[in-house]
């Protein structure tokens, strides 16, 4: 994980003042579904870096600890041998970013983990996931159950109730509570968007969330009937923008729920670099709740390494890249159909805060 989240002082003035344009919204939205995705050794390339962001997830009411443990292995071997091997990747230590579990199925992920060798983190979701509406008190004692446990990411929800009444002060005073149980390990806080009505409120639970703490920002619990789409991940990106220019602090950004295939992942690490830059395509900064979309990145993998002279290139390109060094190279970050654009900070005339 990158450097915690310290938090500031919660700004009502701030959020008063917020409006969210929102035909500049969908605008924005349909102009990133429009932009060219990589191809054959490009698109390898870059599904690679989108396993190793999943959080890989069981949140089932059968949960135990066989299934648990099948998890954590899939987790530190998420793409077949075969395949890795063909690209010469099976050596440069592929895993998904995480495993995430109820609380009382952390103390298996954690055993798993520790029986194979492996420091994957285990994230546990909390505070009365997915609906947020248990007692204050209780919501705090699942957070240290699951850090006592060997939590060390913890995915909190917010009370909408809070959010949709406009009782920000109340909204930050829990989470900066949670914060405090969560001790060393990061928070993320789940948002569930598809619950909260209107962009402006998004962006403001965004932004209350960011000051009272948390070090990601989640889309949804993928219980919802709306999970995670374009237009609201644009909103909370520029939340998170605004929260860094304002305080120098970067935090993460994880889409969940109803993501499936490899198309879609793509499009997704497109909006993070095309939104937020290069620095954030990286696990520490962007995550995926998509444990589905590992079947699909495997057949494409399969489907866009056939040729000797790809699996070649594949191989040097991704190895040398971002998912393991702070290198750069071109190839992976940068595909030709996205090269030519300007600073993110500077690019964009189509504000979305009126």
């Amino acid at each position: 994980m990158s450097a915690r989240n310290p938090g500031t002082d919660l700004d009502l003035e701030w959020l008063s003042k917020v409006r969210v344009n929102t035909q500049a919204v969908l605008k924005r939205a349909q102009h990133i579904q429009g932009l060219k995705l990589p191809k054959k050794q490009w698109q390898t390339a870059w599904l690679l870096k989108a396993a190793s962001c999943i959080d890989l997830t069981t949140l089932a009411g059968d949960d135990t600890p066989s299934n648990v443990h099948r998890l954590c292995v899939k987790a530190i071997q998420p793409v077949r041998y075969d395949l890795l091997r063909r690209m010469d990747m099976h050596d440069k230590g592929l895993t998904t970013a995480a495993v995430c579990v109820y609380p009382s199925r952390v103390a298996d992920a954690v055993r798993s983990l520790k029986a194979a060798n492996s420091i994957l983190p285990v994230a546990s979701v909390a505070t009365g996931f997915p609906a947020g509406q248990t007692p204050l008190e209780t919501r705090l004692q699942e957070v240290c159950m699951a850090v006592r446990d060997g939590a060390t990411e913890i995915d909190i929800v917010i009370n909408r109730t809070l959010a949709l009444t406009g009782q920000w002060e109340a909204m930050y005073r829990e989470i900066v509570q949670f914060r405090e149980a969560c001790g060393d390990a990061h928070m993320k806080t789940i948002l569930a968007t598809g619950d909260l009505g209107t962009f402006t409120n998004i962006y403001k639970a965004s932004m209350v969330a960011m000051m009272g703490g948390s070090d990601f920002i989640k889309t949804s619990t993928g219980k919802e009937a709306v999970n995670a789409t374009y237009p609201v991940a644009i909103v909370m990106m520029r939340a998170i923008r605004d929260y860094f220019l304002r305080t120098g602090h970067k935090v993460g950004f994880k889409p969940a729920g109803g993501i499936r295939t490899a198309q879609e992942a793509l499009v997704w690490l497109t909006l993070i670099k095309e939104e937020l830059g290069k620095d954030w395509l990286c696990p520490h900064l962007f995550r995926l709740g998509a444990s589905s979309l590992l079947a699909d990145i495997e057949r494409q993998g399969r489907d866009t390494t056939v040729m000797k002279g790809c699996l070649q290139q594949t191989s040097r390109w991704v190895s040398c890249a971002t998912i393991y060094t702070d290198l750069d190279p071109p190839a992976l970050l940068w595909p030709p159909v996205l090269q030519g654009k300007k600073g993110w900070m500077m690019r964009l005339g189509d504000s979305l805060i009126d």
